[in-house]
């Protein structure tokens, strides 16, 4: 991850009792004094001290007061600034990466598609961090054309018998501006199969389209009829929309009592998708590991948590987002790294099933 150079405008002493404090508040989750920070600052420097530059750090923002406590805990910018500056992102070790790919490898062996690949890396994200994991499910523009058909149904109906990829098969109904008889819809599948199997479903479908369409009025009734099916046929069904999330209940291990009523919220905006699926959608364009820490998703039910989200690839293609919602108070060093190498297994995986 980039260093924003933000701490820059802190003295050494505040960088480093910023740092302190933010790692004891993530490791114990209770506020931080000035006589704990002074023992475990290595800064050898009085309460006093200490204290006056706490007012400092809260003056900017970074850190604050619960309530009527002693200690302070941090801000979401408080984070931003520790995450981006101070904090040492380790890679993990040859074992964690070797453990999370092995529990992949067995989860897609027994996946029969896509869909359940995604579902095995969401619970594996879940499993392996103890928080929530999220997984949109791969986008479908990547799709090749390999042989297609259209039958005759009852009206103005056709069934669309698309074969695409290597193996994969799906059929559709359509419903066209007038009744096509099968000799009409064998000439049209025959064109398509003929000029433009291999290539991309929504390429095919856009080229066609812009060569063929402006001229409507002057095409033969053939011509005319592969337009018509190559426009409501060969349309991509992107299934960006949805995602695959995993291990709700692992926050109700991690917030207080008062925290249910936002739980509750929270789980409504899962079920809900638009708000998850706006804020993974933005991570889409972003290279490397992202993050949303409390109040920067724009969300209000989302401001006590962090998403940690990184894109995944097929055939060096984007085609989905992953990621890890937890509370702001987490193991930021951990979780970067296992979303990073996660993606990338995904990726991988996904790939191998081509």
């Amino acid at each position: 991850m980039a260093r924003s150079g933000r701490a820059g405008v802190l003295g050494e002493r505040a960088q480093k009792l910023l740092k302190h404090l933010v790692e004891q508040y993530i490791r114990d989750g209770q506020p931080v004094g000035s006589r704990t920070l002074s023992r475990g600052s290595s800064l050898e420097l009085s309460p006093a001290t200490i204290r006056n530059v706490m007012a400092d750090l809260e003056e900017m923002g970074l850190i604050r007061s619960p309530h009527t406590s002693a200690g302070r805990v941090p801000t979401a910018q408080g984070y931003r600034v520790f995450v981006d500056d101070l904090l040492a992102v380790k890679p993990l070790g040859s074992s964690e990466v070797r453990r999370l790919a092995g529990d992949l490898e067995v989860e897609v062996r027994a996946a029969p598609g896509p869909q359940e690949v995604v579902e095995a890396a969401s619970r594996m994200l879940s499993e392996f961090t103890r928080f929530v994991g999220v997984v949109t499910v791969p986008r479908k523009s990547h799709e090749h054309l390999r042989h297609v058909e259209f039958l005759p149904l009852s009206g103005n109906r056709v069934l669309v018998v698309l074969v695409l990829n290597q193996q994969e098969v799906q059929n559709r109904i359509i419903v066209t501006d007038r009744p096509y008889s099968a000799s009409e819809l064998v000439q049209a599948a025959n064109y398509l199969n003929t000029h433009y199997a291999g290539r991309d479903l929504d390429e095919v479908r856009r080229e066609i389209l812009q060569d063929l369409r402006y001229a409507r009025d002057r095409l033969n009734e053939m011509t005319a009829s592969v337009v018509e099916m190559a426009e409501k046929g060969l349309r991509v069904e992107d299934s960006a929309g949805d995602y695959v999330v995993r291990g709700h209940t692992n926050l109700m291990d991690q917030g207080e009592p008062e925290d249910i009523e936002r739980l509750r919220q929270l789980f409504d905006a899962f079920a809900e998708k638009r708000m998850l699926l706006h804020l993974l959608d933005r991570s889409q364009g972003a290279e490397g590991v992202q993050l949303f820490i409390g109040d920067e998703s724009g969300y209000d039910v989302l401001d006590r948590y962090s998403v940690v989200t990184s894109r995944y690839e097929v055939d060096s293609e984007v085609v989905g987002v992953l990621g890890v919602i937890g509370p702001t108070r987490m193991a930021y060093e951990r979780i970067i790294p296992v979303v990073d190498i996660t993606a990338r297994l995904l990726g991988a995986a996904l790939n191998q099933r081509q």
